[in-house]
C-alpha cells in the first residue's frame, strides 16, 4: 500500500505542474519528502508501467501515456458520450459561447468536458481534468444546491469557516429555487457563467453544464437568452438520464 500511496503521490504533482515544466528527480524528493534513493527506484518501476516517463535529454520526468489511454477508454464508455454530448454541442451552437460539464468528487468538481464555439472572438477557457472547490462557481454551486440536504452541509462544512457558511445557504436556497446558477467574476475579472444541474433517474446530481463568457458587453436580454438556453440544456439532459421531475 505505501508503495501505492507514494506513486499515486508522484502522479498528483506531475499532473498539476505545468506541461512546459517537468520536474527533476531532486524536486520530486523534495516534493515527496522521500530520499533521492527511494525515490530513483520508485521512477524506475513507474516508467517500467508507463505511469510516468523521462526526458532523454534533459532527465526531467513528466507523466506517462498511459493515463491518456486509460483516460479515453473511461470517456467512450460514458453515458455523457453518446446522451450527453450531442445536447452540448447544440448549445455551443446556439450560445456561441465556450460550454462545460462538470462532475461532484467529494468537495471539489471534476471539469470533464469543455466544446469551444468557433464563433465565439473571446474565449474563456477553463482546463479540461482541473479540479475546483465546489463552493467555488456557478457549476458547483447549483451542483451542491441540488445534493441531499445532510450531504451537501458535509461538504460546506470542510470547504468554508463557520462564518461564511450561511451566507452559503442562503446562495444555494436560492440557486435551487431558480432552477440555475449565475456567476461573475468570481474566478476571472470579467467573466460569467450560468450553469444548471445534470440530474439522474433517481435524482441524484450527476453533474452541471455551464456557459462561460466574457461580461463586458452583457446586457439584461443577452443574460436572459443565455439563461433560457442553459435551463432547456439541462432539463433535456437530465430527461435522457431518466429524470422525470
Amino acid at each position: 500500500m505505501q508503495a501505492i500511496d507514494r506513486a499515486m503521490n508522484v502522479v498528483k504533482i506531475l499532473a498539476s505542474n505545468s506541461t512546459e515544466s517537468w520536474l527533476s528527480i531532486t524536486e520530486l524528493s523534495k516534493k515527496c519528502e522521500l530520499p533521492v534513493s527511494s525515490m530513483h527506484r520508485l521512477l524506475k518501476s513507474m516508467i517500467k508501467h508507463e505511469m510516468i516517463q523521462q526526458d532523454e535529454r534533459t532527465k526531467l520526468y513528466g507523466l506517462g501515456t498511459v493515463w491518456l489511454e486509460y483516460g479515453l477508454q473511461v470517456y467512450d464508455t460514458m453515458d455523457y458520450v453518446s446522451k450527453i454530448r450531442p445536447e452540448l454541442e447544440r448549445l455551443v451552437h446556439e450560445v456561441e459561447e465556450s460550454v462545460y460539464l462538470s462532475k461532484p468528487i467529494g468537495t471539489e468538481a471534476l471539469i470533464i468536458e469543455r466544446i469551444d464555439s468557433e464563433k465565439s472572438s473571446i474565449r474563456v477557457y477553463d482546463q479540461l481534468g482541473i479540479r475546483i472547490p465546489m463552493h467555488i462557481g456557478a457549476a458547483n454551486r447549483v451542483m451542491l444546491a441540488n445534493m441531499p440536504e445532510k450531504q451537501a452541509d458535509t461538504i460546506i462544512e470542510e470547504v468554508l469557516p463557520e462564518q461564511e457558511r450561511p451566507k452559503l445557504r442562503e446562495t444555494l436556497s436560492e440557486t435551487k429555487k431558480l432552477g440555475y446558477g449565475v456567476s461573475h467574476s468570481e474566478r476571472t475579472e470579467g467573466t460569467s457563467s450560468i450553469a444548471v444541474p445534470v440530474l439522474s433517474h433517481s435524482g441524484k446530481v450527476e453533474g452541471a453544464v455551464s456557459v462561460s463568457f466574457v461580461n463586458f458587453n452583457l446586457t439584461d436580454s443577452r443574460l436572459e437568452f443565455l439563461i433560457e438556453k442553459v435551463v432547456e440544456t439541462g432539463k433535456r439532459i437530465s430527461a435522457k438520464l431518466g429524470y422525470l421531475g
